[in-house]
């Protein structure tokens, strides 16, 4: 199963003026390309990961990928009458022959093309992250060093860091902003993004140099660095001990004297997180803002929290409970739900708009998606639970090849291939390639890592005040 996942990695190869610069997002023979013969950003995250891990290491298609990427960026990027920040990166490219020049050219998308017409707030972090990544595993500092490449990053950081009328340490974000692309009620707040804020500005801390405005950025990622893990691990933070005090909350508070600071009406509690949450066992919810708890999971923002140390130790272990305790809830027959429950009924018809793609159990609203099995593992690893990630590459490997490599899984437990899954998908094929290979070589998960930040205070994890 590996030979096969590495030969179709390698097959699914963009090159550009004879150079490798990323990997198609698919290659399914059978069904209409649409935009899957493109290279996006955040799917090539895990084929970089995956190149960076293999024995001998193949680095040139990531740091390929990274100057591409990185030269797309300067581009102008308008949408109708409306030209985006400087700093947005895309979300995906193609490279096209021109037959009248006889010449290939790039073709670069930042969400005037997506189904939302949404940028892609999530590729500049992931660019940040592989550009870490990349220069911890080869330690060829010379491509962050370049004069390009720090204004690169400093024109994302600039998008995020910016000053405007925020009450939050947090970004704001439409819906579709990330790999969750349709609407699925995620605007505002979503952890996902929050998570991935805060691994790039990790980053960064390490990438930046201090010359001329570097050290100015700096001071300013250091500030927000502390106040974003504050607000995450206090006001997303959820276990059994915190969703009584919430359950009790009073609202109408005025003053900053407020214990409900953001006014939310305990009746809004769905009656699923009640049977949900277990005794033992925690996780960052998917969205806080004024009067609003979005109490679902969501997979890449807790996995992502736990790598990047946005999770105290204590969550991080907290976050393996729940996955153990809600196994079947969470892993099913094929792992791993992208979000926890599905949206039904009248309230998927409100939040999804009739979403005919993410109906209930599938695609984004609560499919199966074995891409997610590296984020999985990789958390397991760094809380030293590598059993757990064992016991879901297993049930992998039962189906995932013979199944054809889908995309997403359908169904409450993930047992049916997705309705309008794309076969030979090569993030999942990469995502099995770095579980894999963090579990032969736990060494590999220092390249998408970080300890945790000994300078930020820890929040109370305790609110008996409220009372």
């Amino acid at each position: 199963m590996m030979e096969e996942a590495w030969e179709r990695l390698k097959k699914s190869y963009v090159y550009y003026k004879g150079k490798p610069v990323g990997t198609l997002a698919a290659m399914d023979p059978s069904a209409e390309t649409l935009n899957y013969n493109q290279v996006f950003v955040r799917d090539f995250v895990p084929s970089g990961l995956a190149c960076l891990m293999e024995s001998p290491m193949d680095s040139d298609i990531v740091r390929n990928f990274l100057l591409k990427t990185l030269h797309l960026q300067g581009w102008e990027k308008r949408i109708d009458n409306f030209t985006l920040g400087e700093g947005v990166m895309p979300a995906s490219f193609r490279v096209l022959f021109d037959t009248a020049q006889g010449k290939e050219n790039l073709l670069a998308d930042f969400g005037g093309s997506a189904i939302g017409r949404v940028a892609p707030v999530d590729s500049g972090f992931w660019w940040i992250i592989l550009l870490r990544s990349y220069t911890k595993c080869t330690h060829d500092y010379s491509l962050a060093e370049l004069p390009i490449v720090q204004k690169g990053m400093k024109l994302i950081l600039n998008l995020c860091l910016s000053d405007g009328f925020d009450t939050f340490p947090t970004l704001l974000c439409a819906d579709g902003c990330s790999m969750i692309d349709r609407r699925m009620g995620i605007y505002g707040y979503p952890i996902e993004i929050q998570a991935l804020f805060y691994f790039a500005l990790r980053c960064a801390q390490q990438l930046l140099k201090p010359e001329r405005d570097g050290k100015e950025f700096i001071e300013r990622i250091d500030k927000r660095i502390r106040a974003l893990s504050f607000h995450i691990r206090e006001y997303y933070w959820l276990d059994h001990s915190q969703l009584n005090i919430i359950y009790r909350y009073k609202t109408e508070e005025y003053s900053h004297t407020a214990v409900n600071k953001f006014n939310v009406i305990p009746e809004s509690i769905p009656d699923w997180v009640f049977d949900f949450i277990p005794l033992r066992g925690g996780y960052f919810i998917g969205n806080v803002s004024p009067a609003r708890m979005d109490f679902r999971w969501f997979l890449v923002g807790n996995c992502i929290a736990i790598l990047s140390s946005l999770a105290t130790p204590s969550q991080a272990t907290a976050i393996m409970d729940l996955i153990d305790e809600r196994w079947e809830d969470l892993i099913g027959e094929m792992p791993l739900k992208i979000a926890y429950p599905a949206l039904e009924g009248h309230e998927w018809r409100i939040v999804t708009g009739f979403d005919p793609k993410n109906t209930r159990w599938s695609y984004h609203n609560g499919g199966s998606w074995p891409v997610l099995l590296w984020l999985l593992t990789a958390a397991c690893i760094k809380t030293g639970r590598p059993q757990t990630a064992k016991r879901a590459i297993e049930l992998v490997e039962k189906r995932l090849s013979k199944d054809g490599w889908p995309e997403y899984y359908d169904g409450k437990s993930g047992r049916y291939i997705g309705k309008q899954a794309r076969k030979y998908q090569t993030w999942s094929i990469s995502g099995y390639l770095i579980a894999k290979m963090m579990i032969e070589n736990p060494a590999n998960i220092s390249m998408i890592s970080f300890e945790e930040d000994k300078k930020i205070e820890k929040p109370r994890l305790s609110r008996s005040s409220s009372f």
